[in-house]
Order: C-alpha cells, then structure tokens, then sequence
C-alpha cells in the first residue's frame, strides 16, 4: 500500500515509472521474477547462493572481468593485478563464484581458466526478471 492511498496498478508486463535516489526515473518491469512468481526452498537456496556471491565488490569485480574478457575466459594468472590481491584471495572469490554456478572452471597445465556461465547467469537474470 502507498503512503498517500491506494496500491500502484502492478499488472503483470505493465512498466511502471520508478525514481531512484536523487530522483532519478528508471522504468520498473512487472511480470516475472522473485516478486511475482513464488519460489520453493531450493529455488530461494540457489539464488540467495548466486546472490552472496555477488554481494562481494571483489567478486562483482571478477566476474566482470571475466565475462568481458575479449576470448572470453581469462586466466587466473591475469586477475591478480587486476583487481589489487593475492593470487590466493582471487582463486579463493572465484572459487566460490564456481559454487555459486557463476563461472566455469578449466584446467590447463598449471593456470585455471574461468568463463561465465551461461546458465548461472541466466538463472540469475530470470529472478529479476529479465
């Protein structure tokens, strides 16, 4: 319910105006995703997982350098100096992204190689609608 009275119109597929902070309009999509569909305990499980992972500003970090790195994947080698840690805290963060179903692991002789995965993110985008 809104302050001033009456629940906004949330018909699914509707766009409705939204204002972030500083008054900002962005559109707001109704239709699909955590807020409209129900979940069961393990939905909610793997999302809140895939969530977690993502709340780290050093993961969020990782996983964009992955996913824009120009062939695709990127080395564990090559992260490192990217984003300011240890060789060990970046394999410990990609890591737990590779549980979170974010990224894909292939080892090659001594280096592991990371990539998105597709279908982590897809989850992922499916919650919040997209």
């Amino acid at each position: 319910m809104s302050v001033g009275g009456s629940a906004p119109d949330v018909t699914p597929g509707r766009t409705l105006p939204a204002t972030r902070p500083g008054g900002v309009s962005v559109a707001k999509r109704t239709g699909s995703g955590v807020l409209v569909d129900e979940l069961d305990a393990g939905q909610a499980d793997e999302l809140a997982t895939a969530f977690k992972a993502l709340a780290d500003p050093v993961r969020l970090r990782l996983l964009s350098l992955v996913a824009t790195a120009e062939e695709g994947e990127m080395c564990v080698c090559d992260l490192p100096e990217l984003v300011e840690r240890s060789q060990p805290t970046v394999s410990h963060h990609l890591s737990v992204l590779a549980e979170a179903g974010l990224v894909t692991r292939d080892q090659r002789g001594r280096w592991a190689w990371y990539a998105v995965d597709p279908r982590g993110v897809a989850v992922l985008r499916a919650a919040l609608g997209d």
